[in-house]
């Protein structure tokens, strides 16, 4: 009898992460019957993501709504999701790292009877108010749970010590790394035509280094963006041989310092939110990456690009021990410093970018569906 999967997932990064786990499952059609649901709990990202890798949605609960807020949305992906765990009555659930979709949709995976498969798991700061609400999504996650798919050894030690069972943890490395290498090769290549990518080409001057940003934390918003822009803006007057480009979060709390301070300096270009492939290629392109995302502090390393991380922690601790990427928080100095470092010191930045990434080698899909298949 087949095996019943239902991976379930609501924003871009995760549509990212759980793709190639997707696509992996789906080699199998003998052996699993495999369904995706989206919380849409991200809308249009999210759809850029599914049509590049080419992903079927089976339940579209498309849930996002203007000014939605935590309380809401939280509800919302439980009720919504009992007629779909009813109606499939999956033998397992899929959710990805820590999302409020990942919350919820462990807690409605749990009611059902299903066994919940946690996919980016143990991943820890500490501190229940940063990330926030990330930090406490994904200790829900771990609560609720049957498998953790831990990407590195410093996760699994996590959840072992959390008293979870050693033979429902496994090491995975990064399902991130597998869409990434699975990109590259796509957006290098001379057949894939993208009007980001095209636009991108026209922004870019190819003899300036590129500085790349995101940003888009909560607990960011205030000060923290105002800090950031300021160092920014500081980095860019003083290195006219550099180019910033900052694709900016829809988020009004980060448009409006990021436009007031930063609109009028020659050297930034602030561009709209890009699709994956097209980010893929500008980190490429990169020579070097500020960012409070998750995401990236797994993905530039594979491509040799160092991170300044724009937070005052990281649930990441592995890239910090190796030294691919480097915490500056929202310290105006801090980031202007280690920001010059590296666009000053050849060998700083020798040393940082040709270090190994520790978030795994392209394989951890295969990690999961290989056991899977032997439970």
């Amino acid at each position: 009898m087949k095996k019943k999967n239902l991976i379930i997932f609501g924003t871009r990064p995760e549509a990212i992460k759980m793709a190639p786990l997707v696509k992996k499952f789906l080699q199998y059609p003998n052996k699993f019957e495999t369904k995706v649901c989206i919380t849409a709990q991200h809308r249009e990202m999210l759809d850029q993501v599914l049509d590049f890798f080419k992903i079927k949605v089976d339940y579209d609960l498309d849930l996002m709504r203007a000014d939605q807020n935590l309380y809401v949305l939280t509800s919302d992906i439980v009720t919504n999701l009992k007629p779909v765990l009813e109606d499939f009555e999956p033998d397992f659930v899929y959710v990805h790292g820590d999302t409020t979709t990942t919350m919820a949709a462990s807690i409605a995976g749990f009611y059902s009877g299903a066994k919940v498969c946690h996919v980016e798991a143990g991943l820890r700061t500490f501190n229940k108010r940063s990330p926030f609400p990330e930090e406490v999504n994904r200790n829900i996650a771990s609560c609720v749970s049957d498998y953790h798919f831990a990407p590195t050894k410093t996760s699994r030690d996590n959840l072992l010590n959390e008293n979870i069972k050693e033979s429902n943890v496994l090491v995975t490395g990064n399902t991130v790394i597998d869409a990434l290498k699975y990109s590259i090769d796509i957006v290098n290549s001379d057949k894939f035509l993208d009007q980001e990518i095209e636009l991108l080409k026209k922004t870019i001057n190819v003899g300036k280094r590129l500085v790349l940003v995101t940003g888009h934390r909560r607990e960011n918003h205030g000060q923290g963006f105002i800090n950031i822009c300021s160092a920014l803006k500081e980095i860019a007057q003083t290195n006219k041989d550099i180019q910033i480009i900052y694709p900016v979060h829809l988020n009004p709390r980060v448009q409006e310092p990021v436009y007031n301070l930063l609109g009028s300096v020659e050297n930034i270009h602030l561009i709209k939110p890009l699709s994956y492939p097209a980010f893929v290629w500008l980190m490429n392109k990169s020579y070097l990456i500020l960012t409070d995302s998750g995401g990236v502090q797994e993905e530039a390393p594979s491509l040799g690009k160092p991170v300044l991380v724009m937070r005052d922690t990281t649930e990441r601790p592995e890239a910090l021990q190796v030294g691919t990427v480097l915490l500056v928080g929202t310290d105006k100095s801090k980031i202007i410093k280690e920001t010059n470092r590296l666009l000053n010191s050849k060998s700083n930045y020798d040393t940082m970018s040709k270090l190994h990434n520790p978030y795994g080698d392209g394989k951890a899909s295969e990690r999961i569906v290989d056991y899977i298949l032997n439970i």
